[in-house]
């Protein structure tokens, strides 16, 4: 579960908000900090008629989803309304992305096996955005995450990764980057290449620590303490993971029961 992989935040593409664009930013401060259905209620009114406000607000409360294991009802009625408004073959295709990636969510959280319809939303995805969408590299990463997680194959979701990683950083999507350093450090951590891994951990973590990304710090330092050689600085990053669960209230709530049930150093 550590490595399990999140949606990003503005909207699909993951790439930070705009520094022009007050509401924007509003919504990252929220979102950052764990209060997904404030940024979702400020989303909601250019939502109810705009497909790219449905769309990232349909990501916000996928987030809740993930970090909580709560709202699924909520993340599937903005999906829908999402799909509803989406006019064009990106938008309906950056929305097909978002349906594999809540499909996604329920499997692999164990709420409902929804992986058949995680992949078909995934594939529909891949038919409909064009070769440069801006969505592309976001969809590569989330069919790593099906190879990953629900196929168990280690190299098709390398292979993903690899293409997420080299999509984000042409286009400059800087949290998706931080996802997909996590996932190529994840796949080297099974591999046995724990330098790799410790870079690619380390890389994440301090993406996210410059994006002002709260909520997606902790993840970061314990997938870093797993792989350092010095069991101090391990536990000196575990003890930091854990004081930011209980600062945004016990989230992410797998993380918070992986951080209590560590062994307490001697």
């Amino acid at each position: 579960m550590r490595n399990a992989g999140l949606p990003e935040p503005r909207g699909p593409q993951g790439a930070g908000p705009r520094e022009d664009d007050p509401l924007e930013q509003a919504v990252w401060r929220l979102r950052s900090r764990a209060c997904w259905d404030d940024a979702a209620a400020l989303l909601a009114p250019r939502a109810a008629a705009e497909p790219g406000p449905a769309l990232q607000r349909t990501a916000v409360l996928t987030e809740r989803c993930m970090f909580t294991g709560e709202g699924w009802g909520p993340a599937e009625d903005a999906l829908r309304a999402a799909e509803a408004l989406a006019a064009d073959d990106e938008e309906r295709g950056a929305a097909a992305c978002e349906r594999g990636h809540l499909a996604y969510a329920s499997t692999l959280l164990g709420v409902r096996d929804r992986a058949d319809e995680a992949r078909s939303a995934l594939g529909r995805a891949a038919a409909l955005l064009a070769p440069g969408s801006p969505t592309r590299p976001l969809l590569h990463f989330r069919r790593g995450l099906i190879a990953q997680h629900l196929s168990d194959n280690p190299s098709d979701a390398t292979a993903a990764f690899e293409r997420a990683h080299a999509g984000a950083t042409a286009q400059g999507q800087r949290l998706l980057l931080s996802f997909t350093w996590r996932h190529v450090a994840a796949m080297a951590e099974h591999e046995g290449r724990f330098a790799e891994a410790r870079y690619g951990f380390g890389e994440s973590l301090r993406i996210r620590e410059e994006l002002g990304y709260l909520v997606g710090i902790a993840p970061a330092l314990a997938s870093l303490a797993a792989v350092l050689d010095d069991p101090g600085e391990a536990a000196r990053l575990r003890e930091e993971a854990a004081r930011l669960v209980r600062l945004l209230g016990g989230v992410p709530g797998w993380l918070a029961e992986q951080l209590a049930a560590a062994p307490t150093p001697d």
